[in-house]
């Protein structure tokens, strides 16, 4: 059961991935929390251990998604290679951050972020365009802080970098695609942040590494890999909008769920 539920997660989580360029996490996180906690691990570091193996999960989700989205001819690299140093430092910071966090406090963060993103995509609000991006200097800036909320929501940055390059003048496929890009720096930060900071956590199950807990991580990254190009594929041939209607309702939905189980003791 714990399996098929790994392997539904990426399914989900890797077809939304490639289809909106957010990543995966904010379905993934959620889903995991809860998983995980039914396979018996400890609510003390639960979340983190969610956050963790999201995070690494993503690894695998964008490199599948960015490949779909690059031979389409969708991702602007030179704007990729500006993000990467601000990516860096800001995953880093985040995951500094969520190994002190209370869980609860971490789930409050986490929830909040989903609440947005949710209403985001229901209401179809979007940034207008009204400026080309700015200097690397500025550009290094939004990634630091694209960096370090996606650490602390373990996601792969889409829900901030895809505003962000719309508002910028950067066409709306091409940021979705760019996004998916730069979604690998920013789960490789994580996933080494949160890796060595869960190292030093003694109460971590076997087949922890760090705060990634392995066995999960091979199941979902594997579902999530294989259906990341679908839902690229799909982001290049279908108009979006209902089915990114029906995905904030499966967010908030994750968000309730998740601070149910977490605060109704």
């Amino acid at each position: 059961m714990l399996i098929a539920a790994y392997l539904a997660t990426g399914v989900v989580a890797g077809f939304f991935a490639g289809l909106l360029g957010v990543g995966g996490g904010v379905i993934m996180v959620p889903a995991l929390a809860m998983t995980l906690g039914a396979a018996g691990l400890p609510d003390g570091y639960l979340l983190q251990v969610a956050l963790g193996t999201s995070m690494a999960t993503i690894l695998f989700t964008s490199l599948s998604s960015l490949r779909a989205h690059h031979r389409h001819g969708a991702v602007l690299w030179p704007v990729v290679r500006d993000f990467v140093p601000g990516i860096l430092l800001g995953t880093g910071l985040g995951t500094l951050l969520a190994r002190h966090l209370p869980t609860q406090a971490l789930a409050l963060f986490f929830a909040a972020f989903m609440v947005l993103v949710a209403l985001q995509m229901a209401l179809g609000l979007r940034t207008q365009p009204q400026r080309a991006l700015p200097g690397r200097l500025g550009v290094g800036a939004a990634a630091a802080g694209i960096g370090a909320v996606s650490a602390l929501a373990a996601i792969g940055g889409g829900a901030m970098t895809v505003p962000f390059l719309s508002w910028c003048n950067v066409p709306v496929r091409q940021a979705v695609g760019t996004s998916a890009a730069v979604g690998f720096p920013i789960a490789l930060g994580g996933t080494v942040g949160y890796v060595v900071n869960g190292l030093a956590v003694g109460t971590l199950p076997a087949g922890s590494l760090g705060f990634v807990y392995l066995p999960a991580l091979l199941w979902v990254a594997l579902a999530s890999a294989l259906t990341a190009p679908l839902g690229a594929r799909l982001a290049h041939r279908l108009p979006g909008a209902v089915l990114r209607r029906i995905f904030a309702a499966l967010l908030l939905v994750l968000a309730a769920k998740m601070l149910w189980r977490l605060f109704a003791d």
